[in-house]
Parts: C-alpha cells; sequence; structure tokens
C-alpha cells in the first residue's frame, strides 16, 4: 500500500481545522475503487495507559466470503489530545504505523468512525483514504453531526444523513431490533456502493465483520481504552 506521509502533523485544534478545511476538496465521493473487490479490512483504534498509548489494528478479510487473511498491530505514543471533530489527527499516526505492516493490500478499507458525516466534511475515513489513496467508507455507531428521519426496523433499511441541505451520509439498519449505523463515504467511494458494501460485510451482527474484528485486535490487550465519542466508538471498546 502506498501511504503518503505527511511532512508534519499538526499540534494544535486550530492547525488541524484548517488542514482539514484545505483537504475536504480533494476527497472523491465518486466509484473509483477496484473491480472486482477481492480483500477488504477493518479499522480501528484504542488507548492505553490512559490514553498516552494509542493502539491501532487493521484486519484484512477475503470478500465477499469474509474470511481472514492479514493483520497488523501497531502502538506509538498519542501526540493529539481528545477533541470532537479531530479524531483524525489523534489516530491516523498509527493507524499508518499499522497498514505498513500488511503483506495483502487491501481493495477497500472501513473505518470505525465517520467520513463525510462531518463537520468539515472530512472525517477519518476521508483523512486516511487521501493519506493512503485508496477507497474508504466511515462506518460510526454514532452520530456526529446532521438529522434524519427515523430508520425503519427491517434489515437494510436506510434513511439520508441531512446537514442542512446536504446529503452527507445515511443511517443505515443493519440488524433489526439494533441501534442504526451511521455510514458515509470516505474517499473514491459514493454512498449508495459504500450502503452496498458495508451491508455485504454484515452477514449476522450489528457491525461489518471487518469493524468487529479490528475492534477485537485493537482492543484485546488488558486496560486498552475507547475515547473515541460519537466520531467513533462511543465509550468502551468492546469485545465480541
Amino acid at each position: 500500500m502506498q501511504i503518503h506521509y505527511p511532512d508534519a502533523w499538526p499540534t494544535t485544534a486550530a492547525a488541524a481545522i484548517a488542514l482539514q478545511q484545505q483537504l475536504r476538496s480533494q476527497v472523491i465521493t465518486t466509484d473509483r475503487l477496484p473491480d472486482p473487490i477481492r480483500h477488504v479490512a477493518g479499522v480501528d483504534a484504542g488507548f492505553e495507559q490512559n490514553g498516552s498509548i494509542t493502539r491501532a489494528a487493521v484486519v484484512v478479510l477475503s470478500f465477499p466470503d469474509l474470511q481472514p487473511l492479514d493483520q497488523a498491530l501497531a502502538r506509538r505514543p498519542t501526540s493529539f489530545p481528545y477533541i470532537p471533530g479531530l479524531l483524525s489527527f489523534r489516530e491516523v499516526p498509527t493507524v499508518l504505523e499499522a497498514l505498513a505492516q500488511l503483506t495483502i493490500t487491501p481493495d477497500l478499507l472501513l473505518c470505525d468512525g465517520q467520513g463525510t458525516a462531518h463537520p468539515r466534511r472530512l472525517g477519518i475515513a476521508c483523512h486516511l483514504g487521501l493519506l493512503v489513496d485508496a477507497a474508504t467508507i466511515g462506518v460510526a455507531k454514532s452520530r456526529l453531526v446532521g438529522h434524519h428521519r427515523q430508520v425503519p426496523p427491517e434489515k437494510g433499511a436506510w434513511v439520508p444523513l441531512l446537514d442542512g441541505d446536504d446529503t452527507i451520509g445515511a443511517v443505515l439498519r443493519s440488524r433489526p431490533g439494533t441501534k442504526p449505523l451511521y455510514i458515509s463515504p470516505g474517499h473514491r467511494i459514493s454512498l449508495e456502493t459504500a450502503l452496498h458494501y458495508v451491508l455485504q460485510c454484515t452477514p449476522k451482527y450489528r457491525l461489518p465483520e471487518t469493524t468487529r474484528r479490528a475492534d477485537r485486535l485493537a482492543s484485546d490487550r488488558k486496560g486498552a481504552q475507547g475515547s473515541k465519542g460519537p466520531e467513533g466508538d462511543n465509550g468502551q471498546l468492546r469485545l465480541w
């Protein structure tokens, strides 16, 4: 995987927001992904030692049968504070280290967090997609911004997530009787195609298999913590 490492990471909220405003115009929300998709990956992160260490996990699965093929784990000191809307600056440096360890390059990355469903349309899935020039999807468990109608109860039902007049994502019922997921394009993929692949990766549980397996790897060390808020996991990382 070709990774475009930045020369430097912002160290203040003002600098991070300015970079998001600069990068948002580079995000592609039309389908420019490999055909066929053979490998999908889940990306997740947790924290250790009261948040001072970031622990990032990537798990690659075959598609469409969703069998695990490759995985990587990276740990490094956390260099950016938790600030709502700026999750990528806290997690992506460690995620890039994990991606660099893979022996199989995924065709599509499903990120535990937002894509375009973000106040500045540059959630972690968008930012990561730009840095690795790959198709990415934001799969979040809670809403960061926007409003929506009630989602019908059956699996596969979805409604648009709106911010004013803009459709910034979708609210998807991935399993009957469970809370919906917030799906949005990250990079090089449309909303409709993102929904298709999320459902294909979610045969049984509320969360896609990519997310479940990456979450397990990211949180399998005693003391790993979750503190993402609505951009990603809402509260403690869970073992599945």
